[in-house]
Formats: C-alpha cells, sequence, structure tokens
C-alpha cells in the first residue's frame, strides 16, 4: 500500500485529481439537463403537471453537487483471473465507487453508485476472495480535495494484508455537524446486512460504535436503489428515540440522494390525543405490557350486542321483515371472520340489506346493487346497527378503562392482576377525552384501540433504532405501519434505560408481528476507542450478563482518564481543556446536574448548545442530559459524575444502563470527573 503526499503534475494523484474534477463538471451537467427540461407540453392535465414538476425539483436535488463530500472514495480495477468467468465489469475495466451515479455526455459511467452490484467488491474483496479485482483504491480528501490515494492489490500473493491507514483516517475524523454516512468506509459484514433483500426483517444486535445506526440508514439507502419503484408506492419510515437523534442523522440520506425517506418518532405515529402528563414506571410498564392488546380487544367487542327484535323494511307499499334470528346469525358471522370492527360495522348494513334483497327476489322482483345500497340506507337499518354493533371513538374507549374501575375490571378479569388494575386508573375523574392529561403510553393505547377499528395504513419498510427500550406495546405500534412490508431492528440490548426495556431480540420481533426476522449481530467497535469501550464494558456483567463485549478494532487507543475531582470548577476546567483539540465536544451528566453545571459554564464565560443543536467551529460544546445521549457521539466527552447518573434512574440495573450509554459517546478521548466515589461495578 502507498499513501502519496506529493505527486507530479502528470502522475496518478494528479490524474485521479483530473477525473474528480471532470465527474463534478458531468454532474453539473446532468443538472442543468434536468433544470432545462421544458414539461408545458408533455402532460395532459394541471395534476400531472404538479406531479412532474415535483419529481423534476427531487431529482434536481438529488444531483447537487456538496462541495466538502467527496464524488467518488474508491477505484476498483476488475480483472479476469485465469480459468475464471469474465467479471461483471469485464476485464480490465475501471470503476470509480462514490456516493451517486455519474454518466457523461455520451451516457458513459464516470462514477458507479455504491450501491451497485458491480461496486460490491470495494466491501467484500479479500485477498482469500478477491472477487475479481486485481487493485482496490481508496482515496483520501482535505474537505473537498483529493489529497492521498491507497492501493491494495487483491491479485497479488506476495503483497501482506495490512490495515488501510485511509480507512482508520475516515472513521476517526472529527465529528463537528450532524452524522455523516459511512459509505467509504462500509466492513464486510455490515456490507451483508446493507444488501440484505428487501422481503426480510432484519434485526440488528450492535454494542457501541459497530455502525447499527449507519448501518440501517444505508440499508434504506440501498432498497431505494434496489426496489424503488416499489417503495415509491409504499413508503419507508426511520424511527428514532427523540427528536434530537433525529435531527442528528436527518442529513445521512440526503447526502446519498434519498430525499424522500420519512422520519418519526414512535409518540409522533401514535399522536392521536395530545400528550400532557406522564406515568409512574410501575403503571407505564403495566400499560406497555403486550396483555393491554387483549383488553383493548375484549372492552371494544363488548359494545356489540346480540339482536332481540327484527329489523322492517317499508319500501312503498311492501314492508320486508328480517327476523331477529337470522340479524343473529349475520352478527355471529361478523364476529367469527376476526375482521376490524369498523370494517364489520360497515359490512353489517349490507348483509342486512341482502338479506331483505333475497326476500325480494323470492317474491318476483329483480332488484339490483342500487337498490341493495337504499336498503342499506334505510333509516331501520340504520337504528339496528346502532343499535347491534354501535360507533366507537378510541380515545373515548381507553379513557373509559382508564376511569372507570368496573368496566376495567369486568374486561381485564383473568388478563390483569387486580394490582396491575389498580396501577394503571386514574385517580382523579376526567370530563372529556381534550381535558384528560394523557400519558405517552396512554397514546399507544389509544392507537391500538385505532388499529382494532380501522387498520392502520402499512408502509413498504420500516427502519426502528434504538429498539430495546421500546415497550411490547410500542412494538405492536410500530408493527402496525410494516405488516405488509419488512423491517430493519437497531439496537443494544445493554443500552436498555426503561423499566420495560427489551429482554430478548426473539420477543421484540414477535412483538412487532416478524417473529422470523434474523438476527444479526455486530461486534466490532469501529468508533469508541479501545481503552473507552474496555472501561465501559466492565458493566457487562450487571446489565447484559450474556452479551459479548465490543472489541474496538481501533489502532489509536484514545485518550481516556478518570478524575477525582473537588468541584464543577475543574468539570469545566476538564471541557476547556478537551475543547482546545479539532472537533466537537460533548458533557454528559445526570438530568439533574444540568442546570448546576449550565451556570458553572456560563459564569467559565463558555459558549454551549443543547442536544439536537448542529455544533460548527465557533460553537463545539453540547450540555447533554443523559437521558438524552443516546445515539449521539462527540469526538470528546467528559462525563460528570457517574453515580449520580445511576441515581437517576428507577433502578440500578436502568442507572448502570443509562451510566455505560454515556460512557460509549466518545470518538476520541473520555474524561471521567467525580467528587462522588464511583459505582463499585466499575471496580477493575
Amino acid at each position: 500500500m502507498s499513501t502519496p503526499a506529493h505527486d507530479t503534475l502528470d502522475g496518478p494523484l494528479a490524474r485521479e485529481r483530473s477525473h474528480l474534477a471532470a465527474s463534478r463538471a458531468a454532474l453539473r451537467a446532468m443538472r442543468e439537463d434536468v433544470e432545462a427540461l421544458d414539461i408545458s407540453d408533455v402532460t395532459a392535465n394541471w395534476v400531472n403537471a404538479q406531479i412532474l414538476e415535483r419529481q423534476i425539483g427531487e431529482r434536481i436535488k438529488a444531483l447537487a453537487d456538496l462541495s466538502d463530500t467527496p464524488l467518488f472514495f474508491g477505484r476498483l480495477d476488475y480483472l479476469r483471473a485465469p480459468g475464471a468467468e469474465r467479471a461483471e465489469g469485464g476485464e480490465g475495466e475501471q470503476f470509480y465507487i462514490g456516493r451517486r451515479h455519474v454518466h457523461d455526455a455520451d451516457g458513459d459511467p464516470m462514477v458507479i453508485d455504491w450501491r451497485a452490484p458491480v461496486s460490491q467488491p470495494f466491501y467484500r474483496a479479500s485477498k482469500k476472495d478477491p472477487m475479481d479485482v486485481g487493485l482496490r483504491r481508496r482515496f483520501g480528501y482535505t474537505g473537498g480535495e483529493l489529497t492521498a490515494y491507497e492501493d491494495e492489490h487483491l491479485s497479488d500473493p506476495q503483497e501482506a494484508a495490512t490495515t488501510s491507514k485511509l480507512l482508520q483516517q475516515e472513521i476517526e475524523r472529527p465529528r463537528v455537524g450532524p452524522m455523516r454516512d459511512i459509505v467509504a468506509t462500509i466492513q464486510p459484514e455490515q456490507d451483508e446486512i446493507v444488501r440484505s433483500g428487501l422481503g426480510g426483517t432484519v434485526c440488528v444486535q450492535g454494542g457501541p460504535g459497530t455502525g447499527k445506526t449507519a448501518v440501517g440508514l444505508h440499508r434504506v439507502a440501498y432498497l431505494l436503489y434496489a426496489h424503488r419503484g416499489r417503495l415509491a408506492r409504499t413508503g419507508t419510515l426511520v424511527i428514532g428515540p427523540n427528536r434530537s437523534f433525529l435531527h442528528y442523522i436527518e442529513q445521512v440520506l440526503p447526502a446519498l440522494g434519498e430525499l424522500t425517506v420519512q422520519q418519526a418518532t414512535v409518540d409522533d405515529l401514535v399522536a392521536h390525543v395530545e400528550v400532557r402528563g406522564t406515568d409512574e414506571a410501575a403503571a407505564a410498564t403495566v400499560k406497555g405490557d403486550a396483555r393491554m392488546a387483549e383488553v383493548l380487544r375484549r372492552a371494544l367487542y363488548s359494545h356489540v350486542t346480540l339482536p332481540t327484535e327484527p329489523v322492517v323494511v317499508v319500501r312503498g307499499s311492501r314492508r320486508w321483515r328480517v327476523p331477529a334470528y337470522e340479524l343473529e346469525e349475520i352478527v355471529r358471522e361478523l364476529l367469527a371472520r376476526d375482521i376490524r370492527y369498523g370494517a364489520a360495522r360497515e359490512a353489517l348494513p349490507q348483509r342486512i340489506a341482502h338479506a331483505v334483497l333475497v326476500q325480494m327476489e323470492r317474491s318476483g322482483e329483480a332488484p339490483d346493487d342500487r337498490v341493495q345500497d337504499a336498503v342499506a340506507r334505510n333509516s331501520a337499518v340504520k337504528a339496528a346497527v346502532k343499535a347491534v354493533w354501535p360507533a366507537v371513538d378510541p380515545a373515548k374507549l381507553v379513557l373509559r378503562l382508564l376511569t372507570d374501575a368496573a368496566f376495567l375490571a369486568e374486561h381485564a378479569g383473568g388478563v390483569l392482576t387486580e394490582d396491575e388494575q389498580k396501577t394503571i386508573l386514574w385517580a382523579k375523574p376526567v370530563r372529556s377525552v381534550k381535558s384528560a392529561k394523557w400519558s405517552a403510553a396512554d397514546a399507544v393505547l389509544v392507537d391500538e384501540a385505532a388499529d382494532l377499528i380501522q387498520r392502520t395504513s402499512s408502509l413498504g419498510h420500516v427502519v426502528l433504532d434504538e429498539a430495546q427500550d421500546l415497550s411490547p406495546m410500542q412494538y405492536r405500534a410500530v408493527g402496525r405501519r410494516c405488516t405488509t412490508g419488512s423491517a430493519t431492528v437497531l439496537g443494544d440490548l445493554a443500552q436498555g434505560t426503561t423499566p420495560w426495556a427489551t429482554r430478548s431480540w426473539a420477543e421484540a420481533l414477535a412483538h412487532l408481528g416478524k417473529p422470523e426476522g434474523a438476527v444479526e449481530e455486530l461486534t466490532a467497535g469501529f468508533r469508541v476507542p479501545t481503552d473507552v469501550i474496555a472501561y465501559a464494558s466492565r458493566l457487562l456483567p450487571h446489565i447484559a450478563p450474556g452479551l459479548a463485549p465490543v472489541a474496538s478494532v481501533r489502532e489509536n487507543p484514545g485518550f481516556f482518564e478518570v478524575r477525582a475531582v473537588t468541584g464543577t470548577a475543574e468539570t469545566v476546567a476538564a471541557c476547556e481543556e478537551l475543547l482546545r483539540n479539532e472537533g466537537s465536544t460533548g458533557l454528559i451528566a445526570a438530568d439533574a446536574r444540568v442546570p448546576v453545571l449550565a451556570d458553572a459554564l456560563a459564569a467559565a464565560g463558555i459558549a454551549y448548545l443543547a442536544p439536537g443543536e448542529e455544533t460548527t467551529r465557533e460553537a463545539r460544546l453540547t450540555l447533554v442530559p443523559a437521558s438524552l445521549a443516546k445515539g449521539l457521539e462527540y469526538d470528546y466527552v467528559v462525563l460528570d459524575e457517574p453515580q449520580a447518573v445511576v441515581d437517576g434512574e428507577p433502578d440500578e440495573r436502568t442507572g448502570l444502563r443509562r451510566l455505560y450509554v454515556a460512557l460509549t459517546r466518545a470518538v476520541s478521548g473520555l474524561i471521567v470527573t467525580h467528587t462522588a466515589p464511583l459505582p463499585p461495578q466499575l471496580a477493575a
């Protein structure tokens, strides 16, 4: 391998720079061609014109040339191995691998999309299996300028395999601003997950720094490339734990040219009611239990009553009578079909009307569909449907369960214990749905009830990140959004910080409605330094005994220090020390400690940001409550008072898991400051 710093005017580096310049010019030409399109005479109507105009606008955005984002990051030189079939790329062909496809005026490719089949060997080829590749070249950039390259001769058995310096540099490059894509550094085990098919659900268990979030986002980009037509119709969605996290990752897909993927939290998905209240941990745990689905189902269908009176339909001078026993048969049949409550309610008047039409035909009449629809709208039929199968509002149903002890006991009997029923009952009566102080767990119950009444629309693919913190009922809410599609589930059992945190991925996939999903484990750590992950892994036997620790593959051990301090002034000084380095710094502390540290930073004249606010070269310190640290990363981290982080949670295991998350947010260095003794679980 070689990484030249200088080059002659006609040397390899100069030629690569020339190809970069030509590729950028070609991309500009592609964009200009789209901008110049005249659609005035090609659309049949105003609606089609609007749709086409929007599609052209999205295409123009996708062809934007980001000056600080390299157009290509690698090159593959294909060869024909002796005795082997011709490689897909062809003998002697050369392909530049980048974030998007770029072609010249003749349509010949100048840059190949990283998702194309011909690009796959860039990530998977090795000395043992070169995949018909003779040479793999990686490029190094400073800003947007190509400054270095590195060659790996896969077909040369004499050349020893070594770690790529450029790959290490890219992984360890300082982080300022939102999360970046990892197309230049995807590893073989990550690539297998990224390129797995659309039809199957994949669950990725990955410790801190293993790249599971990036893998999930790049999987979306790959699926949109490979199945664009289907997913354009059915839609894709990325679900994150909070708004700060979504803001942090929101630029990854646009940088890859994908602009149509929706992003949301679980709370966004179930926003049928306004959440203004909170639950105690015990109540939230019961409300999040999958058994609540059965309680809701029972409560909903208790509104259906078997008819005891006939329906008499008057049409002109004739009266048509459907007896009660026949109505009962219709209702029992609809109940036995196990279709949605609302769908059955809509079918009932048509079934009654059909029974009337059968009588009409027997009497010699020849009614058609219009007659059946008219009978279904008859006032007597409507009254019967209202009495037998009344409309139910999902929020009102949940409100009654949570405020009416007798109603709850009737439908939770044998499902929830008496103590569990008491735990979720509201202490004070509530006048209406609007005045109720709904909690996040209540909103999920309303969503479950709404789905029992009317089927939730399904998307083509859903990515669920930080999944380990979801309750079974939240998994069900997500699963409803991909009943006819697939999912990518991302998480780390060791980072579960809710009382109802996931115990096993098999259980989670069952609640999601995807029990056949494949579970993949990522154990190679690319982000967290060796010394830092080794220290944090001391907690694993106490928080996730069966989980393998992450093995850092970084050559740079990183900066790590534990400091006993006398007060916040020394913690602030540690932040100042780390801010002298290039990159971002996070000050992570127990939520209750954040106001104290905010005052100390202000007194020292140090500007800081809140999670979700974008770091810049001028403002590089973020003050992070421990409850919001999950999924975020910083070049350097100061962790304040580990014991306070543990004490801030309702139980020790959850507190230790929160601490594990906080300890593993650093990319290059970590300073732990404490006045109180450290948690004993961190002892060597």
